[in-house]
């Protein structure tokens, strides 16, 4: 370091007193010119998306926003509201939650994707491979609620078709997580749907977002929908109000019985 100014190092914001750039470029050439969606994508890429991946990142990003109460983060923003958290608290934890079970989906399928994109054998073997390390469940495909068909992947993945059409994305990835889906319906013998986080994590490869990334924009997406659910909950009132009304109770395992 020669200097405290080297203490961090970007190349996202250029700020003085009266001037903001942010990649390069002044922020109020942005305000008014930029989409939220097309701002997001600025951001992260330091280029702006042409208006077919624009429309194709923002129908992901809008296809993710919310799946109701029952969803643990949506829950926990609920219940933050009631213990007298104000929103920014309730967002945080419920964003908090959004780890490798709950939310990471998304980015797993990227990795998928990319796994099977580079590996040297035919589809069925890099499946098995993929499931000696990861485990039998593949993220991306089927769904304990939503069956026989999550209703948003299959619209997701017209928008991919058109956005191919228009040159936005070469359809290379949405031929890996058809061609998957194909397989898992042979091996198992009934269909196994993609589902949101296949959809999007096909969109999220197409577009060149790093798998990392594709959990990064789930949450910002999920944002949304947990910002709605805690506001609800503060305009509904409650005081304190757990996973289950006060008159259930869990079930108690006596520690010598274990019964």
């Amino acid at each position: 370091m020669s200097d405290v100014s080297d203490w961090w190092q970007t190349s996202i914001i250029d700020m003085e007193p009266g001037r903001i750039h942010l990649r390069g470029e002044p922020i109020q050439a942005l305000i008014g010119n930029l989409g939220f969606a097309e701002m997001i994508w600025f951001m992260l890429r330091g280029e702006k998306p042409t208006e077919a991946q624009a429309r194709l990142f923002e129908a992901a990003l809008v296809a993710a926003v919310d799946h109701g109460p029952q969803a643990p983060s949506i829950a926990a923003a609920r219940m933050a509201v009631t213990c007298g958290l104000p929103l920014n608290n309730a967002m945080a934890s419920a964003v908090n939650m959004l780890g490798d079970v709950h939310g990471g989906a998304g980015e797993q399928a990227v990795l998928l994707y990319h796994f099977v994109a580079g590996h040297s054998g035919e589809l069925g073997q890099a499946l098995d491979d993929w499931i000696t390390t990861h485990g039998k469940i593949l993220p991306g495909f089927g769904h304990r609620f939503h069956t026989p068909t999550d209703p948003r992947a299959p619209r997701l993945m017209a928008l991919v078709a058109e956005a191919v059409e228009q040159g936005a994305c070469s359809g290379d990835f949405m031929g890996i997580g058809q061609a998957i889906e194909a397989e898992l319906a042979h091996r198992k013998g009934i269909p196994v749907p993609m589902n949101i986080d296949g959809a999007t994590a096909v969109i999220y490869a197409e577009l060149g977002f790093a798998p990392p990334l594709a959990r990064g924009l789930f949450c910002l997406s999920r944002s949304v929908g947990i910002l709605t659910h805690a506001w609800e909950q503060m305009e509904q009132g409650g005081r304190n109000k757990g996973p289950t009304p006060p008159a259930y109770r869990w079930t108690y395992v006596d520690p010598r019985t274990k019964t």
